[in-house]
Formats: structure tokens, sequence, C-alpha cells
């Protein structure tokens, strides 16, 4: 029931799984083990969706478009639990069938029985896969990569060929294979990883440790650790700020701004589009040891206090406005700025698994000219000499290389990250001079990042 309700709230309401999750495991009284299920199935059911659909799609005749979309929701907890969770096919059916009868009808829950032990006679789904191959309903991957990866890893085709266009950029001789496993890590949950901001990071390991708490210090970030098994919101590190939850790669580009090499003076820096505010809040620690100030701008007013909540436990000086990043008055002359743009969001898809089914190739282009906006503001506002981090939770081309590469005329100057003073780069991060990440490679969010310093 509890799965059924967010997978309607994120169809009905274009509601985000993340946040309206926790309200839905408490209306159940879900907890421990239950949750845990329930978070598997939820979870699972928005990623795989794609590749779930093409497998149901053969077993529905009169065609999936037809069916009600609450029964679809429902069919495709079904088809989920027996292709990708440890649930027999005796008991995925029925308790679907189950569902279907409590919250529609007895006609539905006919329909949804006969569907289902459909998709269990055929077995896994890697032999539904190679049916419907043999069947000429999905490509074979040697005729067309795209659209075969599309349904094998249930992501739509434009975003195959996006990750696709970008690992090219770096590395055209494993395209392929890089892009099918970028695509399967996207329907792998990523560990919580905590960001030691007002503790060290040593002691905020000793403090979990002395609760039973499996932590182990990041790969990449000299602030971050990462646990398992535990409810980040119940940690008082995270409660009064001391600590809070950040992907290791958004840490990681905090902190090559904040150790990058910088000639003359080092007091004030600036967050162009600091919502929610965990960057802003990394960055506010690290000034707040030189004695420096931060800035934060963020255009919206709810997620400006998000962003004032977020800085609140920090110590030091730091401001926040609520206001339009590329026409207003915000200053200038400051030392070190970070552009955390705004983007498809496509390097997210493991934290977010609804957001692959919303974005469309369309939103790309608007995106861009935004990005290149905020870009020319950035190197409007800091100083000659000064620093600026363009950013992205996008791999895509059109949002990451091809708006660093008019900085030249705009008056900056695309630093090598070989340069970047105090910075362990991860292996295979290096994308000529650019900083890329990837949940495959590297275990965080998909980053990109270019640091450019102003003539």
């Amino acid at each position: 029931m509890a799965a059924h309700e967010l997978l309607r709230a994120v169809a009905e309401q274009d509601a985000y799984a993340n946040l309206v999750w926790p309200r839905i495991l408490s209306a159940h009284g879900l907890a421990g083990r239950d949750a845990a299920f329930g978070t598997e199935l939820a979870y699972g059911t928005l990623r795989w969706r794609g590749r779930h659909d093409a497998i149901l799609a053969a077993c529905i005749d009169r065609g999936i478009e037809t069916v009600q979309p609450a029964l679809l929701d429902a069919l495709r907890l079904g088809a989920h639990q027996l292709h990708e969770m440890r649930v027999g096919a005796h008991a995925a059916v029925d308790q679907t069938v189950e569902l279907v009868r409590a919250r529609m009808s007895p006609g539905a829950a006919g329909f949804a029985n006969a569907v289902l032990r459909r998709v269990a006679r055929q077995g896994s789904a890697e032999e539904w896969l190679v049916e419907l191959v043999r069947s000429g309903t999905v490509p074979h991957v040697a005729d067309d990569p795209v659209g075969h990866l599309a349904v094998r890893t249930s992501h739509p085709a434009w975003i195959v060929r996006a990750l696709h266009d970008a690992l090219a950029a770096s590395e055209p001789d494993r395209t392929w294979y890089d892009t099918d496993r970028a695509l399967l890590a996207d329907n792998e949950a990523g560990r919580v990883t905590l960001v030691a901001r007002g503790v060290a990071r040593s002691d905020l390991l000793a403090a979990l440790a002395e609760r039973g708490i499996d932590a182990v210090p990041g790969r990449w970030s000299r602030l971050a650790v990462r646990v398992s098994a535990v409810n980040p919101s119940a940690l008082p590190e995270v409660a009064t700020g001391a600590a809070g939850v950040q992907d290791e790669g958004s840490q990681v580009v905090g902190l090559v701004l904040a150790d990058a090499e910088l000639e003359g003076r080092d007091e004030r820096w600036l967050d162009l589009c600091a919502g929610p505010g965990g960057k802003a809040a990394l960055l506010a620690g690290q000034v707040a040891e030189r004695g420096g100030s931060l800035t934060a701008v963020e255009l919206h007013a709810h997620r400006a206090e998000l962003v004032r909540n977020s800085l609140r436990p920090v110590r030091g000086r730091h401001e926040v406005l609520a206001a339009d990043a590329v026409t207003a008055d915000i200053g200038d002359g400051y030392d070190r700025v970070l552009l955390d743009a705004p983007c498809t969001g496509l390097g997210a898809l493991r934290r977010r698994p609804e957001a692959r089914w919303r974005r469309a190739p369309e939103d790309v282009a608007p995106l861009a000219a935004l990005q290149r906006s905020l870009l020319r503001r950035a190197l409007e506002v800091v100083r000659p000499g000064g620093l600026v981090l363009y950013a992205t939770c996008s791999p895509h081309v059109a949002e990451t290389e091809a708006i660093v590469a008019d900085v030249g005329r705009w008056g900056g100057t695309v630093l090598p990250f070989a340069r970047v003073a105090g910075v362990s780069m991860p292996e295979g991060s290096a994308a000529g001079p650019h900083l890329r990440l990837w949940p495959h490679r590297h275990d965080t969010d998909g980053m990109f990042a270019a640091l450019i310093r102003r003539d």
C-alpha cells in the first residue's frame, strides 16, 4: 500500500519521492526492515519502470496504454517484486492482487492476476529481454545500442544518448561499455554520505563508532564520512548542524574551489545559486577558517530560507540574498565564486528515481541559456585574478563543455585541474581541463566542474 501511494503521488502530484516517502512511511507506521523493504520496492519500481513497462506490454493484449494509471502502477510493483526482489512468484502475484482488490475492484484484481502470472511464467528479466529481442519488440544491441540499452537499463533513449556522448568526449574506445555501466549505476541506491562541518572528521568517525554505526572515511573528500544502515536525521551531529548529508561528489566540487591556489586577497566568497544550501554550508566553514565571509544568492524565497537554515549552525560571517543572480545587485569584487548551475540533474538519477521520466530533451536548451547567463555574471562579479568554479550535476555535453567553451570571450581562462593544490583528484575523473565524476567509477553523483580564472 505505501509503495503504491508513493507512485501515485509522483504521477498525480509531481511529488518528489525523497520528500513524500518519509511522510508515507510515518503514516503507515513502517520502520526497520518493513521500511527498508518498502523503500526498495517503491524506489526500485520508479527506477525500473521502463523495463517493467516493456515486459508488461508484452502481456497485455489490449495495449498497455489502455490500462488505468493506478492499476498500471500496481502491475509495475508486482513486476518489480518478481524481477528485482527476493520475493517468491506466488507471494509477489498474490500481494499485488490483494492490493488491487483493496484499492480498486475485484475485476481489476482478476486482470492483475492474469497479467502477472504471464510475467512470472516467462522467468527472469534477463529471460524476458532475450524474448523481447527475439520477437523484435526490443532491438538487438548490435543494431540499435541506444534503443536496446533504453529498455535493458530502464532509461529514456535521449538520456542513453546523452550519457554516451559525454563519455565519448573523454574515452571514445570504451564508450558503449561505460555507457552500460553508467546507466546501471543509476539503478543502484548510493550510500549515505556525511560531510563534517562543525566537527573534525576524525571526531565524527569516533563518535559514530562509539554508537556501533558502520562508518568509513570518504574516498575523495577530506570531509566525507560514508555510513551504512543508519537514518542520518536521527544522528545528533546532523540535528545540530555539525554534520550534514551531502554526496561526496558535491563535497569535492566545493573543496576544489576552496583549495585552489589563489593569488592575492582571499576574503570574500560567493555562492551564486545556493539553494538548498549544502555547498554553501561547506564553503562557509572553509572561508570562516580564513577569517573571510560568504554571500549566498538564491532566486526563490523558500529555497533561500533553506540556505539560511543550512548556514545557521556554521560559525563565521555569511549572508543570504533572495535575488535573481543575473540581474540583481549582488556586489562584486569577490575572490572565489561557486556557480552550481541549475541543470537537468542527469548525474543524480540514482538519488532521484522519478527524475528520468520527468525530464525531456527540450529541457536542455533553456537550461543551457540560463547557465551561460549565470556564468557570464559570475565572471563579472569576481575580481581580476579571482576564481570561478562552474559545476553541474549533469554530464550532458550541452550543459558542460559547451558552456565553458565560451569563457575566453567573457574574460576568463579555464585552468587545468592538475594545478589545484590540496585536492587529490579521483582516478578517471579528468576530462581534459575539466573534472568529471561518475556513479559507476567513483560512487558519487555524476558531477562536472571547470575551474576558471578571470583574466
